[in-house]
């Protein structure tokens, strides 16, 4: 299993040519980086993707750490000009699972859900988490969980140790994907349906050509699923497919096929989708520079066309998906490079048919953190929050900010 622990050193990204247009490396903006939380170990160890509810509070997990040393889930709530951290549930690995390397998300009746990658049996489960039924006067109140569905051996019907996060279509149903399970045990695409209180889990494909995916999907309004697997595909290198509702189970498709060329390879991350149906990602590694690269597939005559945005430079590129701004602009991850060799934010940002990127903070290694190897997510004034899965002050990870 892919272990969001796992480093290597990149270098600061070149001047790149892409698609005719000469696209320059922009100087970095005046932004204010704040540091929001500094994980302790016992308070979580590294985080997570993050989420943030209307009122702007962050929630998120950490994939050790807390109470039992096997993940927590937090909220951090605005506290005057800061913010208090709120543990609201710490996993019991025999009883919760554990682990959990996914972001959370908010379901359509408002509560969390969230998935641990190992636990119980050893392979994983998917919970829910809600506020306590009665009004809690203590300063800090631990939340409700219910585990959904415990996965079973990983084999025949079932997946196994998912790593990404769920989503819901119009109707409930969720949807998510595992590392491993499925025929031949290269990993899953699953459904849970909830009928009268009670969750069904079903696979819904087993993957076979693409292998082992390490992040969840997305689904588009004709309730198509679209996703990333790591490895696989025709040349071995990972694939982007789509997952096409029919009368009696999903159609697979695949949309692309990376070769370890220009189009870089090992896409870790998932995918993200613009309102007209283009889909954006990245892989780890591989690309002109060698640090990986940012992509876009855009439907054309009945098939696909790919689009090489960005290559990056180093050993390793964004491990986690990108996130969109409601101007078009995507930010993202990195692990490994910017000035201190300790990971950077990055904003790429269209411009006369090319994009232009920008590290929006290096990371140092001290207290602000390092290694961020999770999404960002923005708020409507425009300012990112993200966590840097190692560093700090003692050494768990951190919550940050950055402010235009």
């Amino acid at each position: 299993m892919q272990s969001i622990t796992s480093r290597v050193r990149k270098q600061l990204s070149p001047l790149v040519l892409l698609t005719l247009s000469l696209v320059l490396a922009a100087p970095l903006y005046a932004q204010t980086f704040t540091v929001l939380e500094s994980f302790n170990g016992s308070d979580g160890n590294l985080p997570g993707s993050p989420i943030l509810d209307r009122a702007g509070n962050i929630y998120g997990s950490t994939q050790t750490g807390g109470a039992g040393g096997s993940g927590n889930v937090y909220k951090l709530a605005h506290a005057g000009s800061g913010y208090v951290l709120d543990s609201l549930y710490n996993l019991n690995f025999r009883e919760d699972g554990a682990y959990p390397l996914g972001a959370l998300t908010f379901g359509p009746d408002g509560v969390l859900y969230g998935t641990a990658s190992q636990g119980d049996d050893g392979n994983g489960s998917i919970f829910k988490l809600q506020p306590p039924a009665i009004f809690c006067r203590s300063i800090t109140c631990p939340w409700n969980i219910t585990i959904l569905y415990h996965f079973g051996n990983g084999l025949g019907n079932d997946a196994s140790h998912p790593n990404g996060n769920v989503v819901f279509d119009s109707a409930g149903n969720m949807y998510g994907t595992s590392l491993n399970g499925g025929t031949g045990s290269y990993g899953a695409a699953f459904e849970l349906t909830n009928v009268g209180g009670t969750w069904t889990e079903s696979r819904i494909v087993s993957f076979t050509y693409g292998i082992h995916p390490t992040a969840g999907v997305v689904l588009d309004g004709a309730g198509n699923l679209y996703g990333t697997t790591s490895g696989g595909g025709a040349n071995g290198w990972g694939t982007v497919y789509k997952l096409i509702p029919e009368s009696f189970g999903f159609e697979v498709q695949v949309l692309y096929s990376f070769q370890n060329q220009s189009d870089g390879n090992t896409p870790y991350g998932g995918l993200v989708i613009d309102n007209a149906g283009d889909l954006y990602g990245s892989t780890a590694k591989g690309g002109q520079n060698g640090g990986g690269t940012i992509f876009e597939l855009s439907p054309s005559n009945g098939g696909w066309t790919f689009n090489l945005l960005y290559s990056l430079s180093g050993l390793m590129g964004p491990e986690a998906s990108l996130t969109f701004d409601a101007a078009g602009n995507l930010y993202g991850t990195t692990s490994a490079d910017g000035t201190h060799d300790d990971g950077s934010v990055f904003e790429l940002s269209p411009s006369n048919g090319g994009w232009i990127y920008t590290d929006l903070h290096n990371f140092t290694g001290g207290s602000d953190g390092s290694d961020p190897v999770s999404s960002v997510v923005l708020d409507a004034n425009g300012n990112i929050f993200g966590t840097a899965s190692k560093g700090g002050p003692d050494g768990a990870g951190t919550v940050f900010e950055i402010a235009p």
